[in-house]
C-alpha cells in the first residue's frame, strides 16, 4: 500500500480564521497530522500561505476539504513523499 507521508502546499485564505486556527483545524484532520503554515504574502483580504503537512498516511481530500470549508483555496501541490508498503515489492 502506498501512504502519503508529506505534503506541501500553496494556499490562499482570508485573514480569518488566523494562522494558528487555520492549522489546528488541518491538524485535526487527522490522528497524527503535524502542520506547519508559514504566512509568506499578505494583502488587504486574504494572506498566500505555505502549508505543510506530515502524517503516517494523509488523506489529501480531507484536507482539501477542511482548506475549503475554512475559506481557502489551494494553488497549487509543490511537494510530496509518499512511501510504498511491503506489498508493492
Amino acid at each position: 500500500m502506498i501512504s502519503v507521508k508529506r505534503v506541501v502546499l500553496d494556499v490562499l485564505k482570508p485573514h480569518h480564521p488566523n494562522a494558528l486556527e487555520f492549522s489546528q483545524t488541518i491538524a485535526e484532520v487527522g490522528p497524527d497530522y503535524r502542520v506547519h503554515l508559514t504566512v509568506i504574502e499578505v494583502d488587504e483580504n486574504t494572506e498566500t500561505v505555505r502549508v505543510v503537512v506530515e502524517g503516517n498516511a494523509i488523506d489529501f481530500e480531507a484536507i482539501q476539504t477542511a482548506i475549503s470549508k475554512l475559506g481557502g483555496s489551494l494553488h497549487s501541490i509543490d511537494e510530496v513523499e509518499v512511501q510504498g508498503g511491503p506489498d508493492n515489492i
